[in-house]
Parts: structure tokens; C-alpha cells; sequence
């Protein structure tokens, strides 16, 4: 029999009734790192590190109206220093509609207009982080929802079968699923490589501003003190599954 592959906790949320969240003990524990620009290999068919497009080849979905918005609004004074499309931004805006009530941003050369590229004077990487670490304030102020989220993401389902109106919120990582179906057709994906499991703290800890943002700060302390537990406790949290070195048997003849 083999053991589990993933570890979950489940915490009630405590400022809202009928709010539930599942964290994905698995992934939030362990020390899978964004590493744009040092061996993320993008998200194209095929390996295409030397573009240094990460997960921006695409542009960013927007979660609604209103984060459409905040970054229209943002793109208008952002300092075309620090924006390589700044140009084509003000001439055409920053948003495409991409179906019936779907909005993203607009790509240029086959990529978010937000991102620089590398032969840009400030090298590759989104100008809108660049202007957070301008004005030293954390990039979610001035990014798109998904686009600070990610590699975390927030799955929020209801079970209409239930009856008892409650939401459930997985706090997990965004894995190929969260792409749709063209995330299968990805030649790498952060998530599954070990390459990117290179951090020096557990995700939780390394993405404590985000997560407090997603669940809130009393959730937040509520579930880090329990992994800082679970960590410190025996046995150790089910290991990510990128981690773990796959051993081959004996090849039969």
C-alpha cells in the first residue's frame, strides 16, 4: 500500500460563517521558489529559458472589473524607464477582452505588455514589479490578482449538493489544471520540477505577505503556528512529490 501523496489541514474561517479553507499542507511546507530567470524554462511547448518569459507569455486574466481597473488606472503613470511597451500601452491600452466577460492584458511580441524583455536597458522582467520596488511597496499593490498569487493559488468551490451554502477555499499550488487544458501541452512546469524546489524557507513563511492577503491575518497565524508544529513534529509532513527522486527498477529483457 502506498501512502499519501498529498497532506491537507482544514481551518473554519474565523470572520466569515459558512467560509471553510483547506491549505495544501504538501506544498506549503515545502521550498518550491519562483525562479524567473534562473532556470524557469516558461511556459511555451518547449523550453524557451533564454526568453525569460516565465508564466507571462500569455498575459494575466484579470479576476474582475475591478482589477481591471487598478492596473488600467496604474498603467497610465507608470514611468515608460521602467516599461519597455509603455508606447503601445497608452496608444492601444493594457487589456483585451479573451471571451464573454474575460478580460487579460494585451500582448506584445508574444508576451504581456508589462513584461520587459531582455534586451530591454533594465534586462527581462515585469514593469510592474519594477515600479513596486521603486516605491517600496509589495508588488500586490500594483499587480494583477493572479499575477501576485501565483504560484499559490485559491480554488474556491461550492457544493450545491450539500444544500448548506457553504464555500469551500483550497489553498494550494497552481499546478498545470489551473491553465486549463493548454497547461498540459507545457513542456515544464514549476510545480513538478525539482529544479525549483531551491528555497531557504517553507512557502508559507516565503510567501507570508501574499498568504495573508488571501486568507487574512488571524487565519494566517492560526495556520502558521500549526505547520510551524507540524514541521517540528514526527512523522515529518508528506513530502512534495517533485522532491522525491524517482528510482528505476531493473529494466526486464
Amino acid at each position: 500500500m502506498t501512502g499519501p501523496t498529498r497532506e491537507w489541514v482544514v481551518f473554519d474561517d474565523p470572520k466569515r460563517k459558512r467560509h471553510v479553507y483547506h491549505f495544501d499542507v504538501t506544498y506549503l511546507t515545502s521550498n518550491h521558489l519562483c525562479i524567473f530567470g534562473r532556470g524557469c524554462q516558461g511556459v511555451l511547448n518547449d523550453p524557451t529559458p533564454e526568453l525569460s518569459q516565465g508564466c507571462c507569455s500569455y498575459g494575466a486574466h484579470f479576476s474582475d472589473k475591478k482589477d481591471r481597473r487598478k492596473i488600467e488606472k496604474l498603467a497610465k503613470t507608470l514611468d515608460p524607464e521602467i516599461w519597455q511597451f509603455a508606447k503601445q500601452g497608452q496608444r492601444k491600452g493594457i487589456a483585451v477582452e479573451d471571451g464573454k466577460d474575460d478580460w487579460r492584458t494585451r500582448k506584445v511580441q508574444g508576451a504581456c505588455i508589462f513584461l520587459n524583455r531582455p534586451d530591454f536597458h533594465l534586462g527581462a522582467g515585469c514593469a510592474l514589479h519594477v515600479h513596486a520596488m521603486r516605491e517600496g511597496v509589495h508588488h500586490s499593490t500594483v499587480k494583477p490578482e493572479v499575477c501576485w498569487q501565483v504560484p499559490l493559488r485559491n480554488i474556491e468551490e461550492y457544493d450545491e449538493d450539500a444544500g448548506d451554502g457553504v464555500v469551500h477555499h483550497r489553498i494550494t499550488e497552481f499546478a498545470r489544471h489551473g491553465w486549463g487544458e493548454g497547461g498540459e501541452e507545457f513542456a515544464w512546469w514549476c510545480t513538478e520540477a525539482p529544479e525549483a524546489f531551491v528555497g531557504d524557507r517553507p512557502v508559507y513563511r516565503e510567501m507570508e505577505p501574499e498568504l495573508r492577503l488571501m486568507v487574512g491575518d488571524e487565519l494566517f497565524e492560526r495556520l502558521a503556528d500549526y505547520l510551524d508544529a507540524r514541521i517540528a513534529a514526527s512523522p515529518a509532513p508528506v513530502v512534495h512529490p517533485a522532491t522525491v527522486p524517482v528510482e528505476l527498477g531493473r529494466t526486464r529483457r
